[in-house]
């Protein structure tokens, strides 16, 4: 990678994987309902789609079968928001240390 990238530009570069393979959050949007989905660690059945703005959850999988009617359920922490804020931090500080050199 090059000495200037950036954030964006590494999430774009993980957007190119598949779904399983991505290692970064990304949002969707169906049914005018916008979530971000979280990529799963290896021990997970499903990966997680989080509202942008609410502290709910659904299951990727019932994300892509039903979009916006998907069942949500109430996550006491944590939104797509959070999601991605976290995230983008974790890159910021991993490109501060040099590991995207």
């Amino acid at each position: 990678m090059s000495a200037s990238i950036d954030i964006d530009e590494i999430f774009r570069d993980d957007r190119r994987n598949l779904p399983a393979e991505r290692s970064l959050p990304w949002e969707e949007t169906r049914d005018d309902v916008t979530v971000v989905i979280e990529p799963k660690p290896h021990w997970a059945a499903d990966l997680h789609a989080f509202r942008l703005n609410a502290r709910e959850y659904c299951y990727y999988a019932d994300w892509i079968a039903h979009g916006g009617w998907a069942r949500f359920y109430g996550h006491i922490d944590t939104s797509g928001d959070d999601v991605m804020m976290k995230a983008r931090a974790m890159v910021a500080r991993e490109i501060a240390e040099g590991l995207w050199d």
